[in-house]
């Protein structure tokens, strides 16, 4: 008699029921509603009715899902906060993004750096350079205005409507780098062009023969944390490439910073509109200054 071969084990690098339970959680944190019952749950999952059941009774044992007992509705649980603190109070911002950085310098041969949000100022944080110079150094600690150049493109494009209002209302406004510069309809056209493309452009107007190229990174709650910049003397005709590069490689980033990619940089750019009153003040202030 002829023994039967021992079948091979197959390893696989995934654990489904770990698989379906990410699911089920991440299926609680991006739903509109806060709370959501277990059919809701099995139709957006994809998952049978027990399954979920069983998935969703384990998560409570450990807090990370709470049930309502008379809705019968499930929410995400307290027990997430602990865990989200931990990353937090220790996420290291420079570790995560250097190599991001560096692989953007080094395609590029520019110069790539993270600044990040506080308040009215950017920081640099984070830096990687190309092997080619270009006269023009960023320091890590630097503080730029927040709405200075790319970045504030960036920045202006992507916060909600009601605050970019207020903004443009603003007696010293730095897109073009001196306040001298501000040009409202030139300024409408590119955060469109931003919110399309995703990344914003200065093509050497602030600073004659080097292009600069922002793209925004976005945190767990779904704000900017910062901006990926960069900056070199690649030629015109480069821009856009490494425009989807820089763009690409800022979706990483915030992905790595839990942001919700598919929801934050898929919004549909038509509704930057400058308010009349805000438009007319800025072509006013503009002749005042010229």
């Amino acid at each position: 008699m002829k023994k039967e071969a021992k079948s091979k084990s197959v390893y696989k690098p995934i654990v489904p029921a770990l698989e379906e339970a990410g699911r089920v959680l991440l299926c609680l944190g991006q739903s509109s509603n806060f709370r959501m019952t277990l059919t809701e749950i099995c139709k957006q999952v994809g998952i049978h009715t027990s399954k979920a059941f069983s998935i969703l009774n384990t998560l409570k044992q450990f807090g990370f899902v709470e049930k309502d007992p008379q809705t019968k509705t499930y929410s995400l649980g307290i027990g997430l906060v602990f865990l989200s603190r931990q990353v937090l109070d220790h996420l290291d911002y420079r570790g995560t993004i250097d190599p991001f950085l560096r692989k953007l310098a080094r395609e590029t041969n520019g110069i790539a750096f993270f600044g990040l949000l506080q308040g009215e100022s950017l920081f640099v944080i984070a830096k990687q350079e190309g092997d080619q110079r270009i006269g023009l150094t960023v320091r890590l600690g630097h503080r730029f205005h927040f709405t200075y150049g790319v970045h504030g493109k960036v920045i202006a494009a992507f916060m909600p409507d009601a605050d970019r209002q207020k903004l443009l209302t603003r007696k010293n406004l730095y897109f073009y780098g001196d306040s001298k510069n501000m040009d409202a309809a030139r300024l409408r056209d590119d955060l469109v062009k931003c919110r399309e493309s995703g990344f914003a452009v200065d093509a050497g107007r602030i600073n004659p023969g080097i292009n600069a190229i922002g793209s925004p990174v976005f945190g767990m709650g779904g704000s900017i944390t910062g901006v990926i910049t960069l900056i070199g003397t690649f030629p015109e005709e480069m821009i856009d490439e490494y425009g989807q590069t820089t763009f690409a490689i800022a979706k990483q980033v915030s992905s790595r910073f839990g942001a919700d990619n598919e929801n934050l940089y898929g919004q549909e750019p038509n509704n930057i509109e400058l308010n009349p009153s805000v438009y007319t003040k800025l072509k006013v202030r503009r002749g005042r200054l010229s």
